[in-house]
């Protein structure tokens, strides 16, 4: 299909096409969704505009275009879900340099955050607060995700037989598709299929309650779920706490917060959580590593210090 591309066609056109050829059928949907809204705002924006006329200048004015709408971290995502179509057009000698060559990426100030995590007083003052039950509930959820760290699809696809009690470990091999039909599907990606270790106070809880649990069935799951559901019983269980309000995606954050904080190493905070990269947990959690950089800095200092 691109092969019967001509320089003369219109970018979106080939953006199209490219998608349709190299990410179809390769990445997740919800992948596959930001590409294409990535094809929307280029017929937004440059509906016109012919391959052979991506230069640099084009490419840049389309970034400062769209970063009027978007923030720093958007650009970028946006970007990069372009590059990649780019270089296969230059590759092709549709395009003849490289447009996005020193591109420099801007964006709207970002609006004021929401608390991402919690600190390790407040999460104490949660977990106790949870009705733990001698049957499955959503307060079960919470303590689980929070103690592992799991992505909200990660722990709803949790099936009896992923838990290895004898070994404290719990197997992440797949995810629960909550936001269609549900079912199993694979996980975000290859480094998020893994163990995890769990405490032993954790092993006597779900030991217990999932000993009569049908071992192939999820643990969480037996109608149609929504992530708003969940949200909303952490949210009244975080307001009664006087604690800020996260979401359950926040338990993920305060997981792997606490655990750098305690000097954990990137490399198994990575792991832990699943990421492709290191990068990506160094990305997510900047200010966090930017802050122990800052107690390291007072150690080195006392360190020297010491020696005269």
């Amino acid at each position: 299909m691109l092969t019967e591309s001509k320089s003369t066609d219109s970018f979106c056109e080939y953006y199209a096409k490219w998608i349709t050829v190299y990410k179809k059928g390769a990445i997740r949907k919800v992948t596959m969704d930001k590409y294409l809204m990535t094809q929307k705002w280029l017929v937004r924006l440059i509906p016109t505009l012919r391959v052979c006329d991506m230069n640099r200048i084009a490419y840049q004015q389309l970034l400062n275009d769209y970063a009027e709408f978007h923030e720093l971290q958007t650009t970028m995502d946006f970007h990069h879900q372009l590059k990649g179509a780019i270089l296969d057009a230059v590759d092709e000698g549709l395009i003849e340099r490289d447009p996005t060559r020193k591109a420099i990426i801007k964006g709207k100030p970002p609006v004021a955050k929401k608390n991402k995590y919690l600190n390790q007083f407040e999460l104490h003052t949660l977990l106790t607060s949870l009705n733990l039950k001698d049957k499955v509930n959503w307060d079960y959820f919470i303590l689980l995700v929070a103690k592992t760290g799991m992505r909200f699809s990660e722990a709803l696809a949790l099936t009896p037989k992923d838990f290895d009690f004898a070994h404290q470990t719990l197997f992440i091999s797949k995810t629960w598709d909550y936001k269609r039909k549900g079912g199993f599907q694979p996980t975000k990606n290859k480094s998020s299929v893994r163990k995890k270790q769990i405490d032993w106070q954790t092993v006597i809880q779900f030991s217990e309650l999932v000993k009569h649990l049908p071992e192939d069935k999820p643990i969480f799951v037996n109608s149609a779920v929504y992530n708003s559901t969940v949200n909303g019983i952490l949210s009244r269980h975080c307001k009664a706490c006087n604690i800020p309000v996260i979401s359950v995606h926040g338990l993920r954050h305060t997981h792997a917060s606490l655990l750098l904080f305690t000097g954990v190493s990137i490399a198994s905070v990575a792991r832990r959580l699943g990421h492709s990269s290191m990068t990506t947990t160094q990305k997510t959690y900047l200010h966090i590593i930017q802050e122990l950089e800052n107690k390291d800095i007072d150690l080195v200092m006392r360190s020297l210090s010491g020696l005269s």
